[in-house]
């Protein structure tokens, strides 16, 4: 089954939870409704055998509403087609239902889209941070977020010492006339 007839047959099964299918260079996106996540992750897992989730990340649309989207890309080995779905989540309430009891793989990807953009994932057998430490009161993927950061209490303890490769083996010329002649090199190269 192609993606596009497994857009068709989603628009059937779903069709007040279908908002709508587009597609695009020959890739096909669903957009269904929030509160019908699940019951369509799991009909397409199930009955269309979509069994291999690839991807799950997250979109700011600051200035939009809904403002926030999570996008689910999806691949079924037995039909050899590609399906993304997406889902809109509004600014107030940014809280979606959890996929990692289809897809297991879905547990580090939703943790970190919980981490860098702050969307909760309901159900989740261990959301927390992946990548920030804990008690870091910030989403650093919003687009909210300063491109130069936040000040922060944490020294500075990765630049206080030598470079760990001063005086190695390999040398890079900071000011080199190209590209070419900066690239690292061993010792003694010309």
């Amino acid at each position: 089954m192609t993606a596009a007839e497994s857009a068709l047959a989603l628009q059937e099964k779903f069709s007040s939870s279908v908002i709508s299918v587009t597609e695009f260079r020959r890739e096909t996106t669903v957009v269904v409704a929030l509160e019908s996540l699940v019951p369509v992750m799991s009909y397409l897992k199930g009955e269309l055998a979509y069994d291999l989730l690839l991807d799950v990340s997250s979109v700011d649309n600051m200035g939009e509403d809904p403002r926030y989207q999570v996008v689910y890309e999806l691949y079924s080995l037995t039909g050899k087609s590609h399906l993304r779905v997406k889902v809109s989540v509004a600014e107030d309430d940014v809280r979606v239902d959890t996929v990692s009891h289809l897809w297991p793989t879905a547990d580090w990807h939703e943790r970190e889209i919980y981490d860098m953009m702050g969307i909760t994932f309901t159900g989740h057998p261990d959301l927390r941070r992946i990548l920030m430490w804990d008690g870091y009161p910030y989403f650093p993927l919003r687009k909210d977020f300063p491109l130069a950061g936040k000040p922060t209490e944490v020294p500075d303890v990765a630049f206080t010492g030598t470079a760990p490769l001063a005086g190695g083996p390999f040398v890079t010329s900071a000011g080199a006339q190209d590209r070419v002649a900066g690239e690292p090199r061993a010792k003694g190269e010309s």
